[in-house]
């Protein structure tokens, strides 16, 4: 009796633990997993800090709204430092994790070189809206990746655009010299191939500066700009480098108003402990400050009134704070979009997830649905074409906030078009890849 009784007991210990696996494969089953590439720590987390902040609260947002089409977000962040080995690390431990990574955000470009043939080798997506590898727009070589909304190259093109518009016009940038004051790293090299065929067709002057890591030591730099003292400094730092460079060209006596930085280097965190900040402008691919936006307002209502946010209410609407949302927006607009596809309420593969981003259209009408409106204009992509149409806005710091100080400008395919055509035919012959066919391209 005692042991049919073990037996028994047995049994029913086993069968509950089939029922606990199953339950959990279940859950995990309407789970949709994305990796978070975070840098919280370091030289570089003022930058990092409200860009993950955003992240991590429109996916609270999602869940508090049932999920993707009912599926639950699942995110878990791995702290690269901004260092690209740390990022490989994290990459190569959370790829296969819970059913496959829908989709990697490196937050960084460095990270994104690292990581582009082994997204392709592997089949995970690699999504860098606004920055990473720009020639990665070229969807018929590179497959898996997706700068959406824009890249760096865009940067430079729309910023060149807004200092001509402070001088009265493309033709008006003949004879004068700009330099680029930039980070040096893949993130600061990607101005230079744009801004040079820019020199070309316009007639301006241009020199680089580089400036190393982390970017506390510029004065050399600003003792080379003040010696040929140009019209404009473009600046393409990063953290701390944006606030030594505005605290540099103060003392240097260069004025803050030709100054033009781009996205990375027109945060909050860059200008507000410089006194003598007034006056720079940051051109702003895809969003801009969004403090009394739509999607702001309800994270302070929905999350931090409940104690539910991430980071300082203050920097809700801040512009990194609202990069990261917009990143955290296209990765899940990706999967909605590939659930059309492929079944509504669905987890989908990295392999679904990917013709979602491929075939992205945020509209208008969506946008409005997600309280972006405001901040962003419409996203589309298709198989030839990973980035879309590119929007940026110019903002000025006036001493207390960002003022906008633009309509939006577009990113010019006449110019970008060329550089990438060449860029992506050098990686496909230098990778031995083969361009994509319309059957792979509709499959």
């Amino acid at each position: 009796m005692k042991l049919r009784q073990l037996i028994l007991a047995v049994a029913a210990v086993a069968v509950g633990a089939t029922s606990l696996l199953v339950t959990s494969a279940h859950a995990q089953a309407k789970e949709q997993y994305f990796p978070l590439l975070t840098f919280r720590t370091g030289p570089y987390a003022p930058s990092g800090a409200p860009w993950a902040n955003g992240f991590v609260d429109y996916f609270k947002l999602v869940n508090l709204k049932g999920g993707i089409n009912g599926v639950r977000i699942a995110w878990e962040e791995c702290e690269t430092g901004y260092a690209t080995d740390r990022g490989v690390e994290c990459y190569e431990r959370m790829k296969r994790k819970n059913g496959g990574a829908t989709v990697f955000q490196t937050m960084s470009t460095g990270i994104t070189l690292a990581l582009t043939e082994r997204g392709i080798a592997d089949g995970v997506p690699i999504l860098t809206p606004g920055y990473g590898l720009s020639e990665s727009a070229d969807g018929e070589v590179f497959k898996w990746s997706f700068p959406v909304g824009g890249s760096h190259w865009a940067s430079a093109d729309t910023q060149i655009q807004y200092v001509a518009q402070k001088v009265g016009g493309l033709e008006k940038l003949k004879g004068k010299k700009i330099t680029l004051l930039y980070h040096d790293s893949p993130y600061g090299k990607e101005a230079i191939p744009v801004l040079t065929a820019r020199a070309k067709m316009h007639d301006f002057e241009l020199s680089v500066i580089p400036v190393s890591h982390p970017g506390l030591d510029q004065k050399a730099a600003w003792l080379q700009i003040r010696r040929s003292r140009p019209d404009f400094v473009l600046l393409w730092g990063w953290g701390v480098m944006n606030s030594t460079a505005l605290k540099e060209a103060q003392s240097t006596g260069f004025p803050r108003s030709q100054m033009v930085g781009v996205w990375p280097s027109g945060s909050d965190s860059d200008v507000k402990e410089v006194e003598g900040a007034s006056g720079y402008s940051a051109v702003l691919v895809l969003p801009g400050p969004g403090f009394d936006s739509k999607i702001a307002q309800e994270v302070r209502e929905k999350l931090h009134a409940k104690g539910q946010g991430s980071g300082p209410k203050e920097e809700v609407g801040e512009a990194l704070y609202m990069r990261g949302m917009m990143n955290a927006m296209i990765g899940v607009e990706g999967v909605r979009r590939a659930q059309e596809k492929f079944g509504k309420g669905q987890v989908m593969t990295p392999a679904q997830s990917r013709w979602g981003y491929e075939n992205l259209q945020i509209d208008n009408q969506r946008l409005t649905e997600l309280g972006l409106l405001d901040v962003m204009q419409p996203i589309s992509t298709t198989c030839k074409d990973h980035m879309g149409p590119s929007a940026a806005r110019a903002y000025t710091w006036n001493g207390s906030k960002w003022e906008q100080s633009s309509d939006w400008l577009h990113a010019d395919p006449a110019v970008l078009g060329p550089l990438l055509k060449a860029a992506a035919d050098k990686y496909s012959t230098d990778k031995k890849l083969t361009r994509r066919t319309a059957a792979d391209c509709a499959s």
